[in-house]
């Protein structure tokens, strides 16, 4: 009796292992600016389905070349027929991640097609809370779709963000812009307007930080918003 109750033990603390091994990464994370995709749905930018409330939660495979990691419920952001707005930029241009739930990193990847464009080593360090990348996009011109991936360095997993671009002109539909705010350009706070962590808006004077998505919650009143002074 005492063998079979340690071959039991050993077989359930084997298989507690293989699914802990084979869980998904404790991380999330989506390019905020230039907005994503999974960004202007969050913003209400574009009609979206439950990616709005979880821009942060495109997670597949490592090496795919897709939008929306192959998740099903989030196939609106393969769709390039929706209309995407592409924000005009520069040949160098800087994007920035938005790292909800941190996690060690192999490094950063962006791409045009199938061309890498940049990358970016992660040390298998945690990053930030909010990570930027300045990206020589010189080879390309006119609408693009670049493809920013954030693999992370101790699962298969890595998060997808696909960001629609006018390089060096001012066509491809622009982004939409935030209502007139003050804070140089920052939009004012709406109680309509979606919100996710690393936006701003102003309220009373002063200029806030979303921590998290928020809708409908006041700058001042709900902890969602980090004071970052007058303005």
């Amino acid at each position: 009796m005492r063998k079979l109750l340690a071959l039991l033990a050993v077989a359930i603390v084997g298989a507690a292992g293989s699914l802990l091994a084979a869980s998904p990464a404790a991380a999330h994370g989506y390019v905020s600016s230039p907005p994503s995709r999974q960004a202007l749905c969050a913003q209400g930018v574009m009609s979206c389905g439950q990616i709005k409330y979880e821009p942060q939660s495109v997670e597949g495979p490592k090496g795919l070349k897709t939008c929306n990691a192959n998740v099903a419920g989030f196939a609106e952001l393969n769709d390039d027929s929706r209309g995407w707005p592409a924000t005009s930029v520069s040949t160098s241009q800087t994007f920035t991640w938005v790292n909800t739930a941190r996690h060690a990193t192999a490094n950063w990847e962006y791409w045009i097609g199938n061309t890498r464009v940049a990358s970016f080593g992660g040390n298998n360090q945690q990053p930030p809370a909010t990570l930027s990348h300045t990206v020589n996009l010189s080879g390309f011109s006119g609408r693009q779709k670049i493809l920013a991936v954030w693999n992370i360095s101790d699962t298969t997993n890595a998060f997808y963000s696909c960001i629609d671009v006018n390089i060096g002109g001012s066509g491809g539909g622009g982004t939409t812009p935030p209502p007139t705010g003050s804070c140089g350009g920052v939009a004012a706070w709406t109680s309509s307007t979606v919100y996710v962590g690393g936006n701003f808006a102003t309220h009373n004077g002063r200029k806030w930080k979303a921590s998290w998505w928020t809708q409908g919650e006041t700058p001042g009143a709900a902890a969602v918003w980090v004071d970052q002074g007058p303005c």
